[in-house]
């Protein structure tokens, strides 16, 4: 449907993309993932077509509309919720200001048998056809529809878009594109957004979306259950893959471990020619066979390598000082904004080493209650800290309020005191500054990295109550896998506003969910609390009531279309076998002929002999090139083959 053919991009002296192909199909659900700085919003912009591009093509059909939603909302406020959504329509709108202009046209005219009068008439004609054809008639019963099914209240329609929250507005963007039904959906980050319950809602219409969808994401739980193929940007090339994020991830461990192979065979064979040239450079007799060797050097196409930097990938935050047994405690407290009720009576107590999380729908007053026990918003009711609190508090936009002019290594030796000023180093190295990273001005960091520096000035001095609201937006995986473990190890009392389901999973043990003005208690994690939500919620209990009335009507119909389920079930689950089975033997095949030859290359080094090494090579690395083809197409078929399998075991329990 969409293909991108031989595409390179370069910003001054440094090349992003180098000749990459890629392609989408209708209905494909594509997670693009890379590092920070690979390309992945570039390459999304291109396909918009709001980037150009240096050399090769992008090929979409006039009749493909594309919806893309970018990192970085762009809102005016100056509208309200309604007629911003109205934006989505901007063909239907201007179908009706060019109607209007005519039908004034129309009746100033007289001369009605007249060439130009007729051509008005027919002018009109077409302008109207069109509207209807495009449902112009209904664009506000359906941007209605798509606001309520987003959550938003009728009487919210005409508030100003500057009255809500992040997240509120990235739901407007996705009415926006979801009314322009496009046939292929861009999605830059849209988790981030997002409260959990949001996040849950989009994951339930991706799946169910009828078209395309490439999104980059950090989330890894949204990626593995939205998107069926992985496609990784590294250093310029694109890696693509048939399976969803986390199989990706074994995958591309393989991949790596393949390519480091074939690297380092590579690196012994050009080492050995560089040997042979420097030796012979100087003898007339060996002058052809010198320059022989200089030309294939120069042919060769150099191996590279994504390595990842783990020298440093752990740390620690400084010891708690020890605290009361009750950090923080509240009686009736209440909030309100003029007469808006954020939190109504509230009693609340967290002890010393627990680690809890703070979860709910965006306005619900977890930002708000963060910022009353730092002291940053007044409210009424009592509230008692216990002895020696000391808070580390990171605020949702903390990144904003470093000097944008400080390099990295300034920031925070500005803020060092006493012996920590000789770990600063170490520090930075923590959070993945190094080399000439921390000599970068904070103004040309992206969005993750100013997170990541923000996160390492909390390390500064030692705090035993820790509040992180939302502390992984724009961080990558890797960094959030970093900041998980860190905090896993952290002895003092912790409190985290998050929706990242993922990053919450067996890092905190109790749940406090906001709605309605309320704090509620959830002991547990926070896949037994989604458990527990989803159990609890109305929508589902009534699915499962019309499902009981129905039931019995349906028991024989249902009875008869199991057995012949069950029946093309086991069919599948056969031809998927032996498909399991041939690819299994094709890939002990290959890895015979990769041992073979590469026992050849051992002898042909050891005896130096050359003649014959690089077309040895060559054929080495084409079967290295089959081998990882057959190992995708095995991963595919096992995938199939063990869906089939849950499928029939579902069967069974039915």
């Amino acid at each position: 449907m969409i293909s991108i053919e031989q595409l390179s991009i370069n910003f001054g002296g440094f090349t992003l993309f180098s000749n990459i192909s890629f392609y989408i199909n209708s209905n494909d659900k594509i997670g693009l993932v890379g590092k920070n700085g690979a390309g992945k919003s570039t390459l999304l912009k291109v396909i918009a077509g709001l980037q150009p591009y240096d050399e090769g093509s992008k090929n979409i059909p006039n009749n493909i509309k594309i919806g893309y939603l970018p990192q970085q909302l762009d809102i005016v406020d100056s509208k309200t919720v309604f007629e911003e959504t109205l934006l989505a329509f901007t063909e239907i709108k201007e179908l009706e200001n060019e109607i209007e202009k005519g039908n004034i046209q129309l009746s100033k005219r007289t001369d009605y048998e007249s060439d130009e009068y007729l051509k008005l008439i027919h002018w009109l004609s077409e302008l109207n056809e069109r509207f209807h054809l495009i449902n112009g008639t209904s664009i506000d019963a359906e941007t209605e529809k798509v606001l309520i099914g987003l959550g938003f209240q009728q009487s919210d329609f005409t508030r100003q878009t500057s009255e809500f929250s992040g997240g509120w507005r990235m739901r407007i963007e996705i009415a926006k594109i979801l009314l322009k039904n496009p046939d292929v959906l861009l999605l830059d980050e849209p988790t981030n957004h997002l409260d959990i319950e949001s996040i849950q809602w989009l994951e339930d219409f991706l799946i169910n979306f009828h078209g395309a969808v490439l999104l980059v994401s950090h989330d890894r739980r949204f990626l593995d259950t939205v998107t069926k193929r992985t496609v990784e940007i590294s250093l310029g090339k694109i890696y693509d893959y048939k399976v969803p994020y986390t199989k990706y991830v074994a995958l591309r461990k393989e991949r790596l471990e393949q390519q480091t192979s074939a690297y380092n065979n590579q690196q012994k064979m050009i080492e050995t020619t560089e040997k042979f040239i420097e030796r012979f450079r100087y003898k007339a007799t060996k002058a052809v066979q010198v320059q022989s060797k200089i030309k294939q050097l120069n042919k060769i196409e150099r191996i590279e390598i994504d390595f990842e930097d783990n020298s440093a990938i752990h740390f620690r935050f400084t010891p708690a000082p020890r605290s009361g047994n009750i950090v923080f405690e509240t009686l009736n407290l209440t909030k309100k904004y003029d007469e808006h009720v954020v939190l109504n009576n509230i009693d609340f107590k967290i002890e010393r080493g627990e680690k809890v999380a703070f979860v709910g729908r965006n306005g619900e007053g977890k930002t708000t209650f963060a910022k009353i026990i730092v002291g940053e918003l007044d409210h009424i009711g009592e509230t008692t800290f216990g002895n020696n609190v000391k808070i580390g508090y990171y605020a949702q936009n903390q990144s904003d309020s470093i000097d944008e002019n400080l390099t990295v290594f300034q920031t925070i030796d500005n803020i060092a005191v006493g012996e920590i000023r000789t770990k600063i180093r170490n520090i930075l190295g923590a959070f993945l500054f190094s080399g000439e990273d921390i000599d970068k001005k904070v103004k040309v960091l992206s969005g993750g990295e100013r997170s990541r520096l923000s996160l390492a000035k909390l390390l500064l001095e030692p705090v035993n109550l820790l509040i992180l609201d939302e502390p992984t937006n724009h961080l990558d995986i890797r960094s959030k896998d970093i900041l998980k473990q860190a905090l896993k190890k952290y002895d003092g009392t912790l409190i985290l506003v998050s929706h990242d389901r993922d990053f919450l999973d067996g890092l905190t043990d109790k749940i406090f969910e906001f709605k309605n003005t309320k704090i509620k208690e959830h002991l547990g994690g926070i896949y037994e609390f989604l458990e527990k939500k989803k159990l609890s919620s109305l929508r589902e209990l009534e699915i499962k009531d019309i499902k009981n009335r129905n039931s019995k009507k349906s028991e024989i119909t249902k009875n008869k279309t199991l057995f012949e389920e069950k029946k093309e079930l086991e069919r599948n689950i056969k031809k998927i076998s032996n498909q399991v089975s041939i690819s299994e033997r094709k890939i002990e095949s290959i890895e015979l002929k990769i041992s073979e030859i590469g026992k050849l290359l051992e002898v042909h080094e050891a005896n130096n002999q050359y003649m014959d090494y690089n077309s040895l090579y060559q054929e080495y690395l084409d079967y290295k090139n089959e081998l990882d083809k057959e190992m995708e197409l095995w991963a595919e078929h096992n995938e199939n083959l063990n869906n089939l399998k849950i499928s029939r075991e579902n069967y069974a329990n039915k």
